[in-house]
């Protein structure tokens, strides 16, 4: 046994199981099995459109798999900007990949030779599919079971354990950081984290985690970005928003990349001219997006941003 001042949970999380069809790791496979397969897939299921769900449907489709993809909402990657959500199902369709959005796995069993699955589509009609394996990508079930927050009272909420800006949890001396507290549950936020949590534990003078100014990352083909509000949720906000939006087709480089597919938009509030957010899909817009994490962070405005040179030819001038 260990006692101490100060204990960090940092206990993460695992993939959720489909309650009806476990992962085998032969068959059905969760992000873990995908990332080591025992075999490369030849017609691939994978059951949820967030950011894991559609790497893994984007990579093995690349690879040379057929890919149909199944979400219950009415849109895939149903966290970002609903016009990404539209550009990217375009792309992917146009790649050859099957997208089923409104639609719900109702059945799925594996067998020695593949999976056959039964899909509630969009119209109410089930469809019977056969497929070499099934991705789950429902989302995360925290670590939280059988460490005895219980009994010291942790306030949790689903599980995730609660935290305030500086990862403190409600019990003194009792910090958690990473996945098995609230979202984003993202590598780069659980790392920040850290940072914070052992800056304050040692007395030092740590900034606050704001969660609107944590980028997210989606590595598929082509990559998705995107920082703060987006257009409805600023709206929803009460917020009157001016959008700005630029095309990849118009960017000399892109074009000598031959990557011309996709856009930047951004929200801006109009009172103000306070960036809100920025969404955008193409060729690496992964490393775009950290222009205006820097200029949230930094509480820029849209004349800043009008007002800021920027080199040529490049893609960061969009």
């Amino acid at each position: 046994e260990l006692a101490a001042k100060n204990i960090i949970v940092a206990t993460g999380a695992r993939a959720r199981d489909l309650p009806f069809a476990p992962a085998d790791g032969k068959r059905i496979w969760t992000y873990r099995h995908a990332m080591v397969p025992p075999e490369m897939p030849t017609k691939l299921l994978v059951i949820g459109s967030g950011a894991i769900g559609i790497e893994f449907a984007s990579f093995y489709k690349d690879m040379g798999a057929e890919v149909t993809v199944v979400e219950m909402l009415d849109r895939v990657v149903p966290v970002e900007d609903a016009e990404v959500s539209d550009f990217l199902e375009k792309a992917l369709t146009k790649q050859g990949m099957t997208i089923m959005t409104g639609a719900g796995v109702e059945e799925l069993k594996a067998s020695a030779k593949g999976v056959s699955a039964k899909i509630k589509a969009k119209d109410g009609k089930v469809v019977s599919g056969e497929f070499s394996h099934a991705i789950v990508a429902i989302g995360i079930v925290p670590n939280t079971e059988n460490i005895g927050l219980e009994k010291l009272g942790v306030k949790t909420t689903k599980g995730h354990i609660d935290t305030d800006a500086m990862c403190r949890t409600n019990v003194p001396g009792l910090w958690a950081i990473g996945d098995v507290t609230a979202p984003p549950w993202l590598a780069h936020k659980a790392s920040h984290e850290g940072v914070i949590a052992a800056e304050a534990i040692a007395g030092g003078h740590p900034h606050a985690m704001d969660p609107l100014n944590i980028p997210g990352c989606t590595y598929c083909h082509p990559q998705i970005a995107s920082v703060g509000l987006t257009e409805a949720k600023a709206k929803e906000a009460g917020y009157k928003v001016k959008v700005g939006k630029f095309p990849f087709i118009g960017n000399g480089k892109a074009i000598a990349l031959g990557e011309a597919e996709g856009f930047i938009k951004t929200v801006f509030d109009e009172a103000t001219g306070e960036l809100l957010g920025a969404h955008m899909i193409g060729a690496e817009v992964t490393e775009l997006i950290q222009g205006y994490t820097v200029g949230k962070t930094l509480e820029t405005t849209e004349r800043e941003l009008m007002d800021t040179v920027f080199p040529h030819p490049t893609l960061s001038e969009m």
